[in-house]
């Protein structure tokens, strides 16, 4: 089917994304097509000895081998009716290649995370469930799904490495006061663990870029000069329900007063066009989400620079 092309130019920090619609057993999901590399007709695939259950096995249609995962089965939903017209939906994200098998393609679609609502707790399975966000395209709901816990889930080798940090206490650490902005509750919880791990205490973590920014304008009113002795540093993935994080860190580097936070932008999306992306908005440094040992050293550099 091609790699996927749009006519949309997103300008960053707009709070926009386009989602790319797929049916799994007549549901509707969500992908960030920012995760995409190509859309491809379902192809034989090798099967692979005592491979994770969800996991079908490999195929490689050029260079790259791609892993492909059943969604249907890891969702707990039916098989498709029609098989042999299910698509790979073939993606890279976190320095991976990962295909998701799935039954039907719909179309691509531009939104704003403003307009993508939290899932309810209760229905979507917690603190850990699988959905992110929810919109509402036309009548449709369409469930936008956290492919990061959904590879975690599958093997957990592809998460934050928490080997990778050095237990550290200190005072200079353990009083720096870090902000987090960060969507998924799997990340939150991986996130504080390692700052914690390095020293850092001081942590307060928001679950989305809306919350984030309201955090920082309540520091910023409570006194001007006092905020970066209050938010040493701001931590930030992009993908997040009502904020994304091009459009916090773009906020953040605007404002005269609050222009001096560090900003790092750990997404699961880094490369080249996202590189650019964070540039534009400001950001002082960009790391790939399993690069934790990365991370913590920037934090200590970019700290240290207040």
């Amino acid at each position: 089917m091609g790699s996927v092309e749009t006519n949309i130019l997103l300008e960053t920090g707009t709070n926009e994304l386009e989602i790319l619609e797929f049916v799994i057993s007549g549901n509707s999901y969500g992908i960030n097509v920012a995760k995409i590399t190509e859309l491809m007709q379902v192809q034989e695939v090798q099967e692979m000895p005592l491979a994770h259950p969800f996991v079908e096995g490999v195929f490689q249609p050029r260079e790259e081998v791609y892993t492909i995962v059943d969604l249907a089965k890891y969702l707990g939903l039916g098989i498709s009716e029609n098989p042999e017209k299910d698509i790979f939906i073939i993606t890279n994200f976190n320095q991976m290649n990962i295909a998701f098998h799935v039954h039907a393609v719909e179309s691509i679609f531009r939104i704003s995370w403003q307009d993508i609502e939290k899932p309810d707790s209760i229905i979507y399975g917690g603190q850990e469930g699988v959905v992110t966000g929810i919109a509402k395209v036309n009548d449709r709901i369409i469930s936008i799904l956290d492919f990061e816990k959904i590879t975690f889930d599958i093997s957990p080798d592809t998460g934050i490495n928490l080997s990778e940090i050095k237990s550290y206490t200190g005072v200079d650490r353990e009083n720096t006061p870090i902000v987090v902005a960060e969507d998924s509750a799997l990340l939150r919880k991986m996130l504080t663990e390692a700052l914690h791990t390095s020293g850092y205490m001081n942590v307060t973590v928001l679950s989305d870029g809306e919350e984030a920014w309201d955090y920082i304008n309540k520091v910023k009113n409570e006194g001007p000069s006092l905020v970066t002795s209050k938010i040493a540093l701001l931590i930030t993935d992009i993908e997040m329900p009502k904020m994304d994080g091009h459009r916090l860190t773009k906020l953040v580097k605007s404002d005269p007063v609050l222009k001096d936070i560090p900003v790092i932008i750990f997404s699961s999306l880094i490369d080249e066009n996202m590189q650019k992306k964070g540039l534009e908005v400001g950001a002082d440094a960009q790391l790939s989400k399993p690069e934790i040992g990365g991370l913590v050293d920037v934090v200590d550099v970019m700290v240290n620079k207040i």
